[in-house]
């Protein structure tokens, strides 16, 4: 893995490599009092009945909270107010908490919650998305009396119609299996009562704004009594939204129940058990291909399992029907997609959102359709892939920035050679117990949140006198750098030091909510939002320094630590810009603030303008197949994105990295077995990630077209790192095997290879 030359700057690596950082569970408080949950073994049950006596006369315990005590909403959501954070009359799947267990300390709660009695008459568990849509099947989601949870459509051109008319129709299945987040750090908060009436909520989270919601639902209080900090947070990759936020409504309830500071910290079992996973997807496609090799309609029903809560499943399946077939321009699609409630784990957020899904159908369909037209899967790819000023296929016009698919799939090809070593691979047969292949895929992903949500995100620059800066954003933390971007985007825009620079601790009472910093948003939405504060600053400090350089507003410039007028002989250090603009009594503070670009949709075509713009992407990977075992070995992988501009090139490069790992795991080891809403196993010994041993060598390629829409000119790489390896690997394992292998997680069974 390669780590370029130049600046390489991350604010938090210091205090996380020594050990100093303080994550949630490291805080303690004065009086702190410890909470555990308690869970049941039913998955599907009603009348449910909770005998708290014998856990509350159990030494040190202060109190057993159930829904009986909550003041507020007991259900709370993003969407559908319909997330139970404590069950009350019925339990809808194995993650459900019916009661939280608070003492003295936390081996003492821990031993009472054992003592919980739980009673209730168990429901048919609905475990099949597919068959939870036949009017025979039990209702998981009585509130709406529907087990469909949301339905999304494209309708363009007539596909039904055109298919019969195409030279070449492929009929192709696939399958997507449920996936853990697995981040490092479980779930933690500790809430601490304030004098003045104000909760303080400290958590391991990724949106510090939803999660002060989820709180004041459960409390039944405003927003103005919740004050939400965000310590260091361990990983999240999207599973700290709505599970997290809960784990932090808890813990709130039971300091304010009390009236003294309450820790809950989740083990991994618990977060496993609770947390929300990737949605599996069914997929179904109908392709009709011309003679020449263009694409000519596409039929397609998607099918996700959400569980028994609507989390934020309409964005995540919102997303799969806005690039429904991947990166390639197609007149006419039909398409359908369905999120089904069932008694399964919770699905929701997680990197790529939708997109993994459908890429791992979409770019195995591009390798079979070239093989059918007997061109190279480049050619096939080239001939259908998005283009400059082409449109996609919800009718979007690409003309606002540079559309580089081919520019990043020739990189990549180039790099590995695919098309001198796609005829070299076994398909089958070797000589030795090594089958080889090589596999490419492409995609462009949508940047941010597009239609499916508002976007917009402010920043605070706030300059002291002694010349050292503080820097607020509505972008948060979450392991990722971003806050190390801010920084870096901030010195060069306004010209100063990065040592000058100290970025402020997130709390939602001191910066606007910006929205989720999920959908790769943080870089093009915070750097949007500082290059607009640096803007206001910088006319706020001309208009006032002019006369002390003697020159226009207009004229005056920053850099290198100064401010400057039109020549060198013109300038004064920033300390005494600082000075001069304290002495006339003027705040150098700016408050700025990114709206993206108007975006458009029509819920009943699935057309508009989707997103204000793309990252394109491509990843290849040569693998072995041992014929006798079936092991998959990965060798050498190879990534090229179009991220717009690269801020910190180290922190790009390591996104790449880590979302290929990711990537990696969801294509050949990670799979969460459930069996009729029962998890099969709580832990990371039977749930695979990749070891370290396992990973190939990597080569990232960053691509950079400075986007203009972004005032930044960055884009982002969060997410496109990870949803196209798996169809990568798909790809090469079938050249390796001459096998096509349709259902993730990607299982080689030696005896086929007989």
């Amino acid at each position: 893995m390669k780590i370029p030359s130049g600046k390489v700057f991350r604010n938090d690596a210091y205090a996380k490599v020594t050990g100093k950082a303080k994550y949630s569970d490291d805080l303690k408080f004065f009086n702190m009092a410890h909470a555990v949950p308690v869970y049941s073994d039913y998955i599907h049950a009603e009348n449910l009945q909770v005998d708290t006596g014998a856990a509350e006369k159990s030494a040190g315990v202060l109190k057993v909270i159930t829904a009986a005590d909550v003041p507020g909403s007991i259900r709370f959501g993003q969407i559908d107010q319909d997330y139970c954070m404590f069950a009350e009359k019925k339990i809808m799947c194995a993650g459900d908490v019916v009661a939280l267990v608070v003492a003295e300390q936390r081996s003492q709660a821990l031993s009472a919650a054992e003592k919980v009695v739980i009673s209730a008459d168990p429901l048919p568990v609905v475990s099949d998305p597919e068959a939870a849509l036949s009017p025979e099947s039990p209702i998981v989601r009585e509130i709406e009396n529907s087990n469909l949870m949301n339905h999304h459509k494209m309708r363009r051109g007539d596909a039904p119609q055109e298919l019969k008319n195409c030279d070449i129709v492929l009929q192709e299945e696939f399958s997507t299996q449920f996936i853990e987040h697995a981040y490092m750090e479980p779930e933690s908060a500790v809430c601490v009562p304030r004098q003045d009436g104000v909760m303080e909520v400290y958590g391991s989270m990724q949106h510090p704004f939803s999660t002060r919601r989820f709180v004041g639902a459960l409390l039944g209080e405003p927003l103005s009594h919740i004050e939400v900090y965000q310590p260091p947070t361990g990983g999240g990759f999207g599973g700290k939204d709505d599970t997290a936020a809960i784990v932090c409504a808890r813990a709130a309830l039971a300091a304010r129940l009390l009236n003294r500071p309450v820790k809950l910290t989740y083990t991994r079992e618990w977060s496993i058990r609770e947390s929300y996973k990737r949605h599996p997807y069914r997929l179904n496609y109908k392709v009709g291909i011309e003679k020449s090799g263009r694409v000519k309609a596409v039929q397609v029903r998607m099918i996700s399992d959400g569980g028994p809560y609507l989390s934020v499943s309409p964005w995540v399946n919102w997303r799969s029907t806005a690039q429904c077939f991947g990166p390639y321009t197609v007149d006419n699609v039909h398409a359908d997609v369905l999120c089904v409630a069932t008694n399964n784990p919770v699905t929701g957020a997680m990197r790529g959102f939708g997109a993994p899904q459908v890429n791992f159908a979409v770019e195995q369909i591009s390798d079979i359709a070239a093989e059918r037209l007997g061109i190279s899967p480049l050619e096939y790819r080239r001939i259908n892939m998005v283009k400059q000023d082409g449109e996609t296929v919800t009718g979007q016009v690409l003309d606002t920035h540079t559309v580089s698919m081919e520019q990043v799939m020739d990189r990549v090809a180039g790099e590995i050679a695919y098309e001198e070593k796609l005829g070299r691979c076994s398909r089958g047969t070797s000589e030795g117990d090594e089958l080889y292949g090589v596999g490419l895929s492409i995609s462009y992903r949508g940047s941010s949140l597009g239609a499916e949500g508002m976007d917009f995100c402010s920043s605070v620059i706030n300059c002291q006198f002694d010349g050292s800066i503080l820097l607020e954003t509505g972008i948060h933390e979450n392991g990722q750098g971003a806050e190390s971007v801010m920084l870096m985007l901030l010195a060069e825009q306004l010209g100063v030091r990065l040592d000058r620079i100290k970025y402020k601790r997130s709390s939602t009472s001191n910066v606007p909510d910006g929205g989720t910093t999920v959908a790769t948003r943080g870089t093009i939405m915070g750097g949007g939002a500082v290059t607009a504060a640096v803007q206001k600053l910088k006319q706020l400090m001309a208009d006032n320094l002019y006369d002390v350089l003697q020159c226009r507003p207009e004229e005056v410039r920053f850099a290198d630590d100064h401010v400057l007028g039109p020549d060198s002989d013109s300038k004064i250090t920033w300390d005494e810009a600082m000075q001069h603009l304290f002495l006339k009594r003027v705040y150098p503070y700016a408050f700025g603030s990114f709206q993206a670009p108007d975006v458009s949709w029509d819920e009943e075509t699935g057309q508009g303008d989707a997103y204000f713009t793309y990252v394109y992407s491509c990843q290849a990977v040569e693998l072995t197949v041992n014929k006798s075992t079936g092991k998959i070995k990965l060798q050498n992988v190879v990534a090229a994105h179009d991220i717009g501009r690269a801020v910190n090139r180290a922190m790009v490069l390591g996104q790449m990295y880590g979302g290929i790992t990711q990537g990696i795991g969801m294509a050949l080891s990670e799979d969460l077995e459930i069996e009729n809403g029962k998890f099969a196993h709580l832990d990371l010994n039977h749930y695979k990630i990749p070891k370290a041993r396992e990973l190939p060598e990597m080569t990232g390629i960053i691509v950079e077209n400075p986007d203009p829409q972004s005032p930044s000119k960055a884009k982002g790489i969060g997410e496109p790192a990870l949803e196209l390896i798996a169809p990568a690997i798909a790809n090469a394992v079938y050249n390796a095997t001459g096998i096509r292998y349709r259902d993730m997680p990607l299982k080689v069974n030696p005896e086929d290879l007989k």
